[in-house]
């Protein structure tokens, strides 16, 4: 009689009550949908976050054509290291994502073109270093065109999950300043090869080239910014 009970209590110990089986239901269909379907991330919020920092280094390129300070240089060069790794972790979300509120190679190119325009921003400023280069007014002019067009990006991105119509007018002011970047740089080669001193026409020369190719991947980066507006408007 007693063995029997025990066995009894021990097989109802072991059947889990109405009670654990209802509360415990909504959490596994919860993990199952969640590896179905995972959390979509943030990507509008990794792009503007992208942006700001390219916006943050074009400052500093500013403030380097100003001045030549080395110490300023040397910002830019550490910025550029932060910028390939906020890169890297964006290209692994998106590789990551099941899902996105963008079309991945709008993505990608977005990613990588900010990228690019940090590239070229450290570039320059390696480039002055190694030529022994100093600043002058044209160099100035253009980074200040350069920091305008990223201010631009900056802004347009972070409209673009709530304000998506008026992020095109973001992207036009980005291409405006890539415009003005290359006026800039046709006076400034225009006035540069005159005379005979060849040696610092071809340093500084490629200088401006440099300045220019910042721009370009600034209006690389404001198409893309139009593309996704075009698409998700």
């Amino acid at each position: 009689m007693n063995d029997q009970s025990e066995a009894n209590g021990s097989s109802e110990a072991n059947v889990p009550s109405e009670a654990n089986v209802s509360s415990s239901t909504p959490s596994i269909f919860r993990r199952l949908f969640e590896r179905v379907f995972p959390k979509m991330s943030d990507f509008f919020g990794a792009l503007s976050n992208q942006c700001q920092h390219v916006s943050q280094t074009a400052g500093l390129l500013v403030e380097f054509m100003e001045e030549g300070d080395v110490a300023v240089g040397d910002r830019i060069r550490q910025d550029e290291h932060a910028a390939d790794r906020i890169k890297a972790a964006n290209l692994h979300t998106l590789n990551e994502a099941f899902s996105t509120p963008i079309d991945r190679e709008d993505l990608r190119r977005a990613i990588m073109q900010l990228d690019e325009i940090v590239n070229y921003c450290k570039t320059t400023v390696v480039e002055m270093n190694v030529l022994g280069v100093l600043p002058d007014k044209y160099c100035l002019e253009m980074a200040m065109h350069i920091k305008m067009g990223t201010d631009a990006l900056a802004l347009g991105f972070s409209h673009l999950a709530k304000e998506a119509p008026s992020v095109a007018a973001s992207a036009d002011a980005a291409r405006k300043a890539e415009r003005k970047v290359e006026k800039v740089y046709r006076r400034a080669i225009a006035d540069l090869f005159q005379g005979d001193d060849y040696i610092n026409m071809f340093k500084r020369r490629e200088i401006y080239r440099h300045l220019s190719n910042a721009a370009d991947r600034v209006v690389a980066a404001a198409n893309t910014l139009h593309d996704i507006v075009v698409k998700i408007s």
